[in-house]
Protein backbone atom coordinates (compact mmCIF):
# COMPACT_ATOMS: atom_id res chain seq x y z
CA UNK A 1 0.00 0.00 0.00
CA UNK A 2 0.97 3.52 -0.83
CA UNK A 3 0.17 6.90 0.07
CA UNK A 4 -0.74 10.57 -1.45
CA UNK A 5 2.06 11.59 0.63
CA UNK A 6 4.46 9.59 -1.03
CA UNK A 7 3.07 10.28 -4.72
CA UNK A 8 2.98 13.69 -4.27
CA UNK A 9 6.71 13.92 -2.79
CA UNK A 10 8.18 12.30 -6.00
CA UNK A 11 9.22 9.29 -3.65
CA UNK A 12 7.26 6.65 -6.00
CA UNK A 13 9.10 7.63 -9.30
CA UNK A 14 9.74 4.38 -11.31
CA UNK A 15 7.34 2.41 -9.51
CA UNK A 16 5.38 -0.36 -12.07
CA UNK A 17 2.81 -1.07 -8.90
CA UNK A 18 0.53 1.62 -7.15
CA UNK A 19 -2.16 0.91 -4.40
CA UNK A 20 -3.87 3.87 -3.19
CA UNK A 21 -6.93 3.42 -0.85
CA UNK A 22 -7.48 6.23 0.90
CA UNK A 23 -10.75 7.43 0.50
CA UNK A 24 -10.15 9.52 -2.70
CA UNK A 25 -12.56 11.35 -4.38
CA UNK A 26 -10.88 12.63 -7.29
CA UNK A 27 -8.12 11.28 -9.25
CA UNK A 28 -4.76 12.21 -8.18
CA UNK A 29 -3.18 13.56 -11.54
CA UNK A 30 0.12 12.87 -9.88
CA UNK A 31 -0.29 9.29 -10.96
CA UNK A 32 0.37 10.68 -14.65
CA UNK A 33 3.85 11.39 -13.59
CA UNK A 34 4.23 7.44 -13.74
CA UNK A 35 3.84 6.74 -17.04
CA UNK A 36 6.93 5.66 -18.41
CA UNK A 37 6.77 2.50 -15.47
CA UNK A 38 3.39 2.07 -14.48
CA UNK A 39 1.74 -1.32 -14.85
CA UNK A 40 -0.66 -1.85 -12.38
CA UNK A 41 -2.93 0.77 -10.82
CA UNK A 42 -4.81 -0.02 -7.48
CA UNK A 43 -7.34 2.18 -6.44
CA UNK A 44 -9.99 0.01 -4.86
CA UNK A 45 -11.62 1.08 -1.71
CA UNK A 46 -12.12 4.54 -2.74
CA UNK A 47 -15.32 6.85 -3.48
CA UNK A 48 -13.83 7.26 -7.25
CA UNK A 49 -17.07 7.98 -9.52
CA UNK A 50 -15.08 9.16 -12.51
CA UNK A 51 -11.99 8.76 -14.29
CA UNK A 52 -9.84 11.73 -16.43
CA UNK A 53 -9.47 11.70 -19.87
CA UNK A 54 -5.91 12.12 -19.13
CA UNK A 55 -5.68 8.64 -18.17
CA UNK A 56 -4.92 7.74 -21.60
CA UNK A 57 -1.04 9.02 -21.27
CA UNK A 58 -1.11 5.97 -19.14
CA UNK A 59 0.47 3.91 -21.92
CA UNK A 60 2.44 0.93 -20.23
CA UNK A 61 -1.21 0.58 -17.80
CA UNK A 62 -2.11 -3.14 -18.25
CA UNK A 63 -3.81 -3.42 -15.01
CA UNK A 64 -6.30 -1.34 -13.68
CA UNK A 65 -8.28 -2.48 -9.93
CA UNK A 66 -11.25 -0.10 -8.78
CA UNK A 67 -13.33 -2.26 -7.24
CA UNK A 68 -15.35 -0.55 -4.28
CA UNK A 69 -15.63 2.77 -5.40
CA UNK A 70 -18.72 4.63 -6.33
CA UNK A 71 -18.78 4.57 -10.19
CA UNK A 72 -21.77 4.50 -12.07
CA UNK A 73 -20.45 3.60 -15.83
CA UNK A 74 -17.75 1.79 -16.78
CA UNK A 75 -14.95 5.24 -17.97
CA UNK A 76 -14.91 5.20 -21.51
CA UNK A 77 -10.87 6.55 -21.53
CA UNK A 78 -10.04 2.97 -19.98
CA UNK A 79 -11.05 1.98 -23.57
CA UNK A 80 -8.23 4.19 -25.05
CA UNK A 81 -5.32 2.37 -23.13
CA UNK A 82 -3.06 0.15 -25.92
CA UNK A 83 -1.76 -2.06 -23.29
CA UNK A 84 -4.78 -2.55 -20.80
CA UNK A 85 -5.93 -6.11 -20.48
CA UNK A 86 -7.12 -6.97 -17.05
CA UNK A 87 -10.17 -4.66 -15.82
CA UNK A 88 -11.96 -4.92 -12.31
CA UNK A 89 -14.06 -2.83 -10.96
CA UNK A 90 -16.33 -5.00 -8.63
CA UNK A 91 -18.77 -3.78 -5.70
CA UNK A 92 -19.44 0.01 -7.52
CA UNK A 93 -23.03 1.02 -9.00
CA UNK A 94 -22.10 0.22 -12.63
CA UNK A 95 -25.18 0.55 -14.63
CA UNK A 96 -24.11 1.29 -18.00
CA UNK A 97 -20.75 -0.39 -20.05
CA UNK A 98 -20.28 2.06 -23.23
CA UNK A 99 -18.69 0.47 -26.84
CA UNK A 100 -15.93 2.97 -26.41
CA UNK A 101 -15.34 1.56 -23.08
CA UNK A 102 -13.67 -2.07 -23.18
CA UNK A 103 -9.69 -2.23 -24.30
CA UNK A 104 -8.70 -3.92 -27.67
CA UNK A 105 -6.16 -5.88 -25.54
CA UNK A 106 -8.71 -7.35 -22.68
CA UNK A 107 -8.29 -10.60 -21.30
CA UNK A 108 -9.89 -10.38 -17.93
CA UNK A 109 -12.78 -8.30 -17.24
CA UNK A 110 -14.47 -8.10 -13.42
CA UNK A 111 -17.58 -6.34 -13.13
CA UNK A 112 -19.19 -8.62 -10.05
CA UNK A 113 -21.66 -7.15 -7.88
CA UNK A 114 -22.60 -4.25 -9.96
CA UNK A 115 -26.34 -2.93 -11.69
CA UNK A 116 -25.60 -3.63 -15.50
CA UNK A 117 -28.73 -4.49 -17.60
CA UNK A 118 -26.88 -4.67 -20.68
CA UNK A 119 -23.82 -4.92 -22.11
CA UNK A 120 -22.31 -3.41 -25.41
CA UNK A 121 -21.72 -5.27 -28.65
CA UNK A 122 -17.87 -4.64 -28.14
CA UNK A 123 -17.90 -6.89 -26.07
CA UNK A 124 -17.13 -9.85 -28.19
CA UNK A 125 -14.97 -7.71 -30.51
CA UNK A 126 -12.18 -8.40 -28.10
CA UNK A 127 -10.65 -11.46 -29.30
CA UNK A 128 -8.18 -12.07 -26.56
CA UNK A 129 -11.03 -11.58 -23.67
CA UNK A 130 -10.24 -15.26 -21.53
CA UNK A 131 -12.11 -14.68 -17.93
CA UNK A 132 -15.46 -12.41 -17.68
CA UNK A 133 -16.81 -12.34 -14.19
CA UNK A 134 -20.55 -10.99 -14.52
CA UNK A 135 -22.55 -12.50 -11.41
CA UNK A 136 -24.38 -10.06 -9.46
CA UNK A 137 -25.65 -7.97 -12.18
CA UNK A 138 -29.13 -7.65 -13.66
CA UNK A 139 -28.44 -8.38 -17.17
CA UNK A 140 -31.21 -9.97 -19.24
CA UNK A 141 -29.88 -11.08 -22.28
CA UNK A 142 -26.00 -11.25 -23.53
CA UNK A 143 -24.88 -9.83 -26.80
CA UNK A 144 -25.21 -12.07 -29.79
CA UNK A 145 -21.54 -10.99 -30.90
CA UNK A 146 -19.93 -12.66 -27.81
CA UNK A 147 -20.41 -15.98 -29.78
CA UNK A 148 -17.00 -14.72 -31.06
CA UNK A 149 -14.94 -14.94 -28.42
CA UNK A 150 -13.26 -18.08 -29.42
CA UNK A 151 -10.97 -17.74 -25.91
CA UNK A 152 -12.73 -17.54 -23.51
CA UNK A 153 -12.52 -19.93 -20.39
CA UNK A 154 -14.01 -18.96 -17.44
CA UNK A 155 -17.46 -17.10 -17.33
CA UNK A 156 -19.60 -16.30 -13.76
CA UNK A 157 -23.20 -15.41 -14.90
CA UNK A 158 -24.75 -15.87 -11.62
CA UNK A 159 -27.01 -13.88 -9.83
CA UNK A 160 -28.30 -11.83 -12.73
CA UNK A 161 -32.21 -11.45 -14.90
CA UNK A 162 -31.06 -13.98 -17.59
CA UNK A 163 -34.84 -15.34 -18.94
CA UNK A 164 -33.05 -18.10 -20.99
CA UNK A 165 -29.61 -20.22 -20.91
CA UNK A 166 -27.59 -18.81 -23.45
CA UNK A 167 -27.11 -21.22 -26.28
CA UNK A 168 -23.98 -20.02 -28.07
CA UNK A 169 -21.66 -20.51 -24.58
CA UNK A 170 -21.96 -24.59 -25.25
CA UNK A 171 -20.52 -23.56 -28.70
CA UNK A 172 -17.21 -21.83 -27.42
CA UNK A 173 -14.36 -23.91 -28.75
CA UNK A 174 -12.06 -22.78 -25.12
CA UNK A 175 -14.91 -22.33 -22.25
CA UNK A 176 -13.81 -24.90 -19.61
CA UNK A 177 -15.12 -22.53 -15.98
CA UNK A 178 -18.95 -21.75 -16.14
CA UNK A 179 -21.73 -20.60 -13.66
CA UNK A 180 -25.02 -19.56 -14.24
CA UNK A 181 -26.69 -20.37 -11.05
CA UNK A 182 -29.36 -18.23 -9.58
CA UNK A 183 -31.06 -16.68 -13.11
CA UNK A 184 -34.81 -16.52 -13.80
CA UNK A 185 -34.53 -19.59 -16.44
CA UNK A 186 -33.17 -21.57 -13.78
CA UNK A 187 -35.04 -24.24 -11.36
CA UNK A 188 -34.69 -24.92 -8.13
CA UNK A 189 -35.10 -28.72 -7.11
CA UNK A 190 -38.37 -29.62 -5.71
CA UNK A 191 -36.61 -30.85 -2.19
CA UNK A 192 -33.31 -31.00 -1.04
CA UNK A 193 -33.59 -33.42 2.15
CA UNK A 194 -30.64 -35.87 1.93
CA UNK A 195 -29.00 -33.83 4.93
CA UNK A 196 -31.38 -33.24 8.17
CA UNK A 197 -32.50 -29.29 8.62
CA UNK A 198 -31.08 -28.66 12.03
CA UNK A 199 -30.42 -25.65 14.51
CA UNK A 200 -27.49 -23.38 15.40
CA UNK A 201 -27.84 -24.28 18.09
CA UNK A 202 -26.79 -27.74 17.71
CA UNK A 203 -22.72 -26.25 18.13
CA UNK A 204 -20.54 -24.24 18.99
CA UNK A 205 -18.02 -22.65 16.69
CA UNK A 206 -14.63 -22.79 17.69
CA UNK A 207 -11.49 -21.51 15.06
CA UNK A 208 -11.99 -20.55 11.93
CA UNK A 209 -9.85 -22.98 9.18
CA UNK A 210 -10.61 -21.02 6.52
CA UNK A 211 -12.26 -18.97 4.34
CA UNK A 212 -13.36 -17.81 0.72
CA UNK A 213 -15.34 -15.55 -1.26
CA UNK A 214 -18.73 -17.28 -0.13
CA UNK A 215 -18.27 -18.31 3.40
CA UNK A 216 -16.25 -18.51 6.55
CA UNK A 217 -15.48 -22.48 7.51
CA UNK A 218 -14.98 -22.76 11.25
CA UNK A 219 -14.11 -25.86 13.46
CA UNK A 220 -17.03 -26.67 15.86
CA UNK A 221 -18.02 -29.00 18.45
CA UNK A 222 -21.69 -30.68 18.13
CA UNK A 223 -23.99 -30.68 20.96
CA UNK A 224 -27.24 -32.34 19.95
CA UNK A 225 -27.21 -36.10 21.01
CA UNK A 226 -30.32 -36.66 19.09
CA UNK A 227 -28.25 -37.19 15.93
CA UNK A 228 -25.20 -39.91 15.20
CA UNK A 229 -22.67 -36.93 14.40
CA UNK A 230 -18.66 -36.78 15.58
CA UNK A 231 -18.53 -34.53 17.94
CA UNK A 232 -16.04 -32.63 16.07
CA UNK A 233 -17.25 -30.91 12.88
CA UNK A 234 -17.13 -28.10 10.62
CA UNK A 235 -19.36 -25.60 9.29
CA UNK A 236 -19.33 -23.17 6.28
CA UNK A 237 -21.35 -20.24 7.49
CA UNK A 238 -22.21 -18.37 4.43
CA UNK A 239 -21.99 -14.35 3.80
CA UNK A 240 -25.39 -13.29 3.21
CA UNK A 241 -24.75 -11.10 -0.29
CA UNK A 242 -24.12 -12.12 -3.70
CA UNK A 243 -20.34 -13.65 -3.75
CA UNK A 244 -17.85 -13.36 -6.39
CA UNK A 245 -19.46 -16.53 -7.89
CA UNK A 246 -22.90 -16.36 -7.53
CA UNK A 247 -25.94 -16.52 -4.39
CA UNK A 248 -24.74 -18.77 -0.91
CA UNK A 249 -28.24 -20.61 -1.25
CA UNK A 250 -27.50 -21.70 -4.53
CA UNK A 251 -24.10 -23.12 -3.48
CA UNK A 252 -25.73 -24.83 -0.53
CA UNK A 253 -28.63 -26.41 -3.10
CA UNK A 254 -25.52 -27.81 -5.24
CA UNK A 255 -23.41 -29.34 -2.72
CA UNK A 256 -26.80 -30.90 -1.37
CA UNK A 257 -27.70 -32.38 -4.81
CA UNK A 258 -24.20 -33.64 -5.61
CA UNK A 259 -24.87 -36.62 -2.69
CA UNK A 260 -21.72 -38.09 -0.99
CA UNK A 261 -19.00 -39.27 -2.97
CA UNK A 262 -15.76 -40.85 -1.01
CA UNK A 263 -13.86 -37.65 -2.68
CA UNK A 264 -16.17 -35.26 -1.88
CA UNK A 265 -16.10 -33.17 1.26
CA UNK A 266 -19.17 -35.12 3.00
CA UNK A 267 -22.08 -32.72 3.92
CA UNK A 268 -23.79 -34.09 7.12
CA UNK A 269 -26.18 -31.08 7.95
CA UNK A 270 -27.91 -28.05 6.50
CA UNK A 271 -29.12 -24.56 9.20
CA UNK A 272 -31.56 -22.39 7.14
CA UNK A 273 -32.66 -19.53 9.40
CA UNK A 274 -33.43 -15.93 9.12
CA UNK A 275 -30.25 -14.08 8.04
CA UNK A 276 -28.02 -17.35 8.71
CA UNK A 277 -27.10 -19.97 6.41
CA UNK A 278 -24.87 -22.90 7.28
CA UNK A 279 -23.87 -26.20 6.10
CA UNK A 280 -22.20 -28.91 8.36
CA UNK A 281 -19.81 -30.79 7.38
CA UNK A 282 -17.59 -33.80 8.48
CA UNK A 283 -13.86 -32.40 8.84
CA UNK A 284 -11.37 -33.38 6.67
CA UNK A 285 -8.31 -35.27 8.54
CA UNK A 286 -5.24 -32.25 9.46
CA UNK A 287 -3.10 -34.51 6.99
CA UNK A 288 -4.68 -32.62 3.82
CA UNK A 289 -3.50 -29.65 1.80
CA UNK A 290 -3.50 -27.81 -1.01
CA UNK A 291 -2.86 -29.43 -4.48
CA UNK A 292 -3.05 -26.34 -6.09
CA UNK A 293 -2.94 -22.01 -5.73
CA UNK A 294 -4.77 -20.39 -7.94
CA UNK A 295 -4.22 -18.57 -11.07
CA UNK A 296 -2.17 -14.94 -10.91
CA UNK A 297 -2.49 -12.29 -13.03
CA UNK A 298 -0.19 -13.51 -15.68
CA UNK A 299 -1.41 -17.14 -15.93
CA UNK A 300 -5.13 -15.96 -16.16
CA UNK A 301 -7.13 -19.21 -15.82
CA UNK A 302 -4.73 -21.94 -15.68
CA UNK A 303 -3.47 -22.88 -11.80
CA UNK A 304 -0.15 -22.66 -10.58
CA UNK A 305 2.02 -24.69 -8.31
CA UNK A 306 4.72 -24.13 -5.28
CA UNK A 307 8.07 -23.98 -6.92
CA UNK A 308 9.89 -27.09 -6.73
CA UNK A 309 6.32 -28.90 -6.24
CA UNK A 310 6.33 -32.70 -8.04
CA UNK A 311 4.14 -35.27 -8.60
CA UNK A 312 5.50 -38.68 -9.88
CA UNK A 313 3.23 -39.82 -12.97
CA UNK A 314 1.88 -42.90 -10.76
CA UNK A 315 0.78 -40.22 -8.45
CA UNK A 316 -0.61 -37.82 -11.07
CA UNK A 317 -2.92 -40.98 -12.67
CA UNK A 318 -3.93 -41.84 -9.05
CA UNK A 319 -5.52 -38.33 -8.89
CA UNK A 320 -6.65 -37.85 -12.78
CA UNK A 321 -8.33 -41.08 -11.99
CA UNK A 322 -10.29 -39.64 -8.40
CA UNK A 323 -11.11 -37.04 -10.65
CA UNK A 324 -12.50 -38.49 -13.12
CA UNK A 325 -14.71 -40.68 -11.18
CA UNK A 326 -15.86 -37.19 -9.32
CA UNK A 327 -16.69 -35.61 -12.64
CA UNK A 328 -19.31 -38.36 -13.58
CA UNK A 329 -20.90 -38.66 -10.14
CA UNK A 330 -21.52 -34.53 -10.30
CA UNK A 331 -22.81 -34.75 -13.93
CA UNK A 332 -25.16 -37.91 -13.01
CA UNK A 333 -26.21 -35.88 -10.50
CA UNK A 334 -26.36 -33.06 -12.71
CA UNK A 335 -24.26 -30.97 -11.14
CA UNK A 336 -21.77 -28.69 -13.07
CA UNK A 337 -19.28 -27.93 -10.72
CA UNK A 338 -18.19 -25.00 -12.34
CA UNK A 339 -14.56 -24.27 -10.35
CA UNK A 340 -12.69 -27.19 -11.41
CA UNK A 341 -9.44 -27.09 -10.06
CA UNK A 342 -6.28 -27.83 -8.39
CA UNK A 343 -6.28 -25.21 -6.29
CA UNK A 344 -10.16 -26.50 -4.77
CA UNK A 345 -8.41 -29.77 -4.38
CA UNK A 346 -7.04 -31.49 -1.25
CA UNK A 347 -4.66 -34.36 -0.99
CA UNK A 348 -2.90 -36.45 1.36
CA UNK A 349 0.48 -38.26 1.22
CA UNK A 350 -1.10 -41.13 0.43
CA UNK A 351 -2.32 -39.40 -2.76
CA UNK A 352 -6.34 -39.43 -1.57
CA UNK A 353 -8.39 -36.67 -2.84
CA UNK A 354 -11.10 -34.45 -1.84
CA UNK A 355 -12.89 -32.19 -4.00
CA UNK A 356 -14.64 -29.06 -2.63
CA UNK A 357 -15.97 -25.66 -2.79
CA UNK A 358 -19.11 -25.07 -4.78
CA UNK A 359 -19.32 -21.98 -4.72
CA UNK A 360 -19.77 -21.26 -8.39
CA UNK A 361 -22.09 -24.86 -8.94
CA UNK A 362 -24.86 -24.65 -11.01
CA UNK A 363 -27.55 -27.27 -11.09
CA UNK A 364 -28.51 -27.92 -14.78
CA UNK A 365 -31.32 -31.03 -14.87
CA UNK A 366 -33.92 -28.65 -16.32
CA UNK A 367 -32.10 -27.80 -19.91
CA UNK A 368 -32.75 -29.44 -22.95
CA UNK A 369 -31.11 -32.63 -23.34
CA UNK A 370 -28.49 -30.76 -25.92
CA UNK A 371 -27.76 -28.50 -23.87
CA UNK A 372 -26.73 -30.84 -20.86
CA UNK A 373 -24.54 -32.06 -23.09
CA UNK A 374 -22.86 -28.90 -23.77
CA UNK A 375 -22.83 -28.20 -19.95
CA UNK A 376 -20.90 -31.80 -19.63
CA UNK A 377 -18.48 -30.91 -22.50
CA UNK A 378 -17.57 -27.36 -21.36
CA UNK A 379 -17.05 -29.54 -17.78
CA UNK A 380 -14.87 -32.22 -19.47
CA UNK A 381 -12.79 -29.26 -20.53
CA UNK A 382 -12.06 -28.33 -17.30
CA UNK A 383 -10.94 -31.70 -16.36
CA UNK A 384 -8.97 -31.95 -19.18
CA UNK A 385 -7.23 -28.73 -18.06
CA UNK A 386 -6.96 -30.04 -14.51
CA UNK A 387 -4.78 -33.15 -16.07
CA UNK A 388 -2.36 -30.69 -17.78
CA UNK A 389 -1.82 -28.51 -15.05
CA UNK A 390 -0.74 -31.43 -12.95
CA UNK A 391 1.32 -32.50 -15.99
CA UNK A 392 3.39 -29.66 -15.42
CA UNK A 393 4.56 -30.79 -12.21
CA UNK A 394 5.34 -33.89 -13.43
CA UNK A 395 8.54 -35.72 -12.05
CA UNK A 396 11.38 -35.18 -14.94
CA UNK A 397 11.82 -38.98 -15.00
CA UNK A 398 8.72 -39.91 -15.92
CA UNK A 399 7.83 -37.31 -18.83
CA UNK A 400 8.96 -39.72 -21.36
CA UNK A 401 6.65 -42.68 -19.71
CA UNK A 402 3.88 -44.11 -21.77
CA UNK A 403 1.31 -43.20 -18.84
CA UNK A 404 2.69 -39.68 -19.20
CA UNK A 405 1.66 -39.42 -23.06
CA UNK A 406 -1.80 -41.40 -22.57
CA UNK A 407 -2.79 -38.59 -19.66
CA UNK A 408 -1.22 -35.64 -22.43
CA UNK A 409 -4.50 -36.78 -25.05
CA UNK A 410 -7.40 -37.31 -22.26
CA UNK A 411 -10.21 -36.65 -23.20
CA UNK A 412 -14.00 -37.25 -20.83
Amino acid sequence: MHTLEQLKSGQLNGIKRLKLSEGLTEFPLEILELADSLEILDLSGNQLSDLPEELSQLTNLRIIFASNNLFTHLPDVLGSLPKLEMVGFKTNQIKTVSEQSLPTQLRWLILTDNTIEVLPHSLGERPRLQKLALAGNKIRVLPESMENLSNLELVRLSANQLTEFPEFLIKLPKLAWLAFAGNPFCKHPSSLDSVPAVSSQCYSLNQVLGQGASGVISHANWLNGDFDFPQEVAVKVFKGEVTSDGYPHDELEACLQAGHHSNLVKSIAQVDEENYLALVMELIPSNYYNLGLPPTLESCTRDTFNEGFKFSIAQINSITEQMVDVFEHLHANKVCHGDLYAHNTLVNEQGQMIFGDFGAATIYGYLTEEQQQGIRQIEARALKYFIEDLLTVCAKQDQDSELYTRLAKFEA
